[in-house]
């Protein structure tokens, strides 16, 4: 199978992470051939930084209509990290190694079923955090304008 090379560049954003009153947002940037194009999107329903780097993800890989060798570039250790697992997950039935649920499981199993339907071959890429990078530092300024419009001012 021929697949397509895209890179996804992703971030995440949450306001008051953990608390009730929290609001997140997430970005990214699909990158193919000498085209990009930028998506980003939030929510208030019980967002953390990782909720919304995991959405960045699952977002863009949705909007793969054909089969893809993906590269997502993060600055994300966590959704790294997942991923790495992510098979062993799928087939332990969604528990960990210590038989617990996993925190996200929910976009975990979301995430896994889009690679699937896609036919996609995903990698990780782990870059440093506001150091200069130029899709890193566009998608992080896209995740926090979306935190902000989702935030409850209370």
């Amino acid at each position: 199978m021929n697949l397509i090379p895209v890179t996804i560049y992703t971030d995440g954003s949450c306001i008051k992470n953990g608390s009730s009153s929290a609001s997140g947002g997430w970005a990214a940037i699909l990158s193919w051939k000498d085209k990009e194009r930028e998506l980003s999107g939030g929510c208030s329903d019980q967002p953390t930084n990782n909720r919304m780097e995991l959405m960045a993800i699952i977002e863009s890989l949705r909007l793969l209509t054909k089969p893809c060798k993906v590269t997502v570039v993060t600055d994300s250790k966590y959704a790294c990290n997942r991923m790495a697992n992510l098979e062993q997950l799928h087939e332990n039935g969604w528990l960990t190694t210590k038989g617990c649920v996993p925190m996200n499981v929910d976009l975990l199993m979301q995430l896994k079923a889009v690679e699937v339907a896609g036919k996609h071959v995903v990698e990780f890429q782990y870059i440093k955090g506001h150091s200069g990078h130029p899709q890193n530092e566009r998608c992080d300024a896209l995740a926090k304008e979306q935190a902000r419009k989702f935030q409850v001012i209370v």
